[in-house]
Formats: structure tokens, sequence, C-alpha cells
């Protein structure tokens, strides 16, 4: 018998090399009344080297998380959780039927896919760290409930670097309603710890999914560089794949662990060494700040191009126009 999976897990697995952001349909109630709600943004998978970052964002209204929600269901911290309470938790929301089911908390997802999270990394000449494609992203998946006309009251996010920072950031971008930024949000805050649970289990099952739909990929353990499982994956794997090691649909490229593994001194015989152009390039030289605008609308990311480093003093030689 087949899995039903959430629709959520669905898009992302139809184009693992692709991003994908996904919104459930408004709860009835909350569409008809209006009621403002409180919206809860967490990630999973932010540290694995193999695998997409997904950003989970749940919302309800006040009333329905203390009078129900509380009351009924242990949300947590989706690490203190196990799998299968995880799942059927996230199965109460997205299913959406039978006794105890969970019909007044609206959620979406984005899948940052690791071919993505990868590309941004790496992108030359002006690069995008995990904490400005996770910022991105947070103030994408808020942007949707806006433009969804969802009434927001209050928005609490479990944060990436310095919390003050952040929330003075968003809460520029969105004067409208108030933001609230801390350190185990997930833990300290229950409209977090839902969307930590949706967060974690869209993860699991898209890399699940992946994996078993790409070919047999072995056992690759929990994608995480600190396990012992994961490694001997790469570097066993690593060794079938003369070009790039390993299949594109879960490897993040731009973390150390594939780095290292693939490194010129570490090459030997298994791996084949390229050379990038801006490897030759100073790095001080393509190193630049952006400013997120403060203004609210979606940031596409993923396709929006970078302007080229312009240094009198470097020659970039690149194959890039070579047809002309």
């Amino acid at each position: 018998m087949t899995q039903q999976l959430p629709p959520s897990v669905e898009n992302a697995i139809v184009t693992p090399l692709k991003t994908t952001t996904y919104f459930s349909s408004i709860p009835k109630k909350i569409k008809q009344s209006k009621t403002p709600v409180i919206v809860g943004i967490d990630e999973a998978g932010r540290g694995p080297v193999l695998g997409p970052m997904v950003y989970g964002i749940s919302y309800c209204s006040l009333e329905y998380q203390e009078n129900y929600l509380k009351p009924n269901f242990e949300f947590d911290d989706s690490k203190k959780l196990t799998d299968l309470i995880r799942q059927e938790l996230f199965s109460k929301i997205w299913l959406n039927e039978g006794i105890n089911c969970i019909d007044e908390v609206g959620y979406g997802i984005t899948s940052i896919s690791a071919c993505d999270i990868s590309s941004n990394m790496l992108k030359f000449p002006n690069s995008f760290n995990l904490n400005e494609q996770a910022h991105i992203t947070t103030i994408n998946l808020i942007q949707g409930l806006i433009d969804m006309d969802i009434q927001i009251e209050h928005v609490y996010i479990d944060t990436v670097g310095p919390p003050i920072a952040y929330q003075r950031k968003l809460q520029e971008i969105f004067p409208n309603f108030k933001i609230t930024v801390a350190k185990k949000a997930d833990s300290l805050y229950y409209i977090v710890s839902v969307a930590s649970v949706v967060a974690k289990v869209t993860r699991d099952l898209i890399l699940q999914n992946i994996v078993g739909s790409a070919g047999s990929f072995g056992k690759i353990g929990s994608g995480y560089p600190s396990d012992p499982r994961t490694v001997a994956w790469l570097k066993n794997y690593g060794n079938n794949f003369k070009l790039f090691c390993w299949p594109k649909e879960v490897t993040r490229f731009s973390w150390g662990t594939c780095q290292q593994l693939i490194a010129r001194d570490n090459a030997g015989d298994n791996y084949l060494p390229i050379s990038w152009e801006e490897d030759y390039i100073d790095n001080k030289s393509r190193s630049r700040k952006r400013k997120l605008p403060t203004g609210t609308g979606k940031i596409d990311l993923f396709t929006t191009a970078t302007t080229a480093v312009k240094d009198s003093n470097v020659r970039i030689i690149s194959l890039d126009d070579w047809y002309k």
C-alpha cells in the first residue's frame, strides 16, 4: 500500500532540484471570521550535508491555541518528540479528518533544495550564506500569509543569528503586527512548536522519498556530518562517480564535509579535481554586504541575478562568453 503523503511533501519530491513553497488552504473559521492569528516559524535541516532545509509556518487564533491545542496535543520542539509522535501530530493538521483532528490551524512550508542551498552559497561573485537564505525564506513565508489576506496579530520566530538584530530587521519590514524573535522559540512558544513539527516531518519525508525515487542511494544515515554512517556513505558512494561524486538531488556540495572529500589533496584516484575560476580571485574583492528591502514583497532568492564585481586590478578570464 502506497503511503499517503502531505501535499507539502508531494510538491518537493516532484522537483527535487528546485526550491518549493506550499501553503495549506485557510481554515474555514479563520477565513469566515477574519480572526487575527498568531504565527510560528521554525526550520528543520539546517546542519545536514544531505537533503533540503525546510522552513515551516503555522498559524491559528490565540483562543484556539489556548482552549483546544494546548489541553489536547503535546506539541514541542520537534527534536524532543519521537518520529511517530511527530507524524501523528502533523497528520491531524494536514489530513484534517477523524476524531481529534486539528481543523483550525493553517500551515505552509518552503523546502530549500540541497541544490539551491549549494548554488547560492557557491554563487560567483556574490554568494548567499545560509543565514541570508533563511532570512529571505522567512520574509517570503510571512508575506505569503499577507497575500492570502490573513490578519496577523503576532509572529514568533526561532532565531537565526542574533535575535535582537533579526527582530529589528523583520519589524522594519512588517510594521503592522508584532514580531518576537527568540532563541529556543520552538520550546518557548507553542505555535512555534507546531511549525517545528510541520518542518521536521516534511523534511524527513522529502528526503526519504527523494532517496527512494531517485534510485537506491544506499544507507545514508541521518544526513549530518557528525554521523559516521553519512560520512561512510559519502566516501563509498563517491567512489562510483568520477564527476561531482554524489547525487545532486540530495547533496549540499558547499558543505565542508564534501569540500574536503573532493579537495585536490585528497582526491587520489577516486575523484577528478576541478579548478574553478573564482578560486583564483581574491576573496576580499568579491565580498559584498547586502541589505534587504524595507518594504513588503517577496524576494526571489533563487532566480535573481547578482551584480558582477568591478575591480580594475582583477582580470577575470571566463568561458562564459566563448561563443561570441
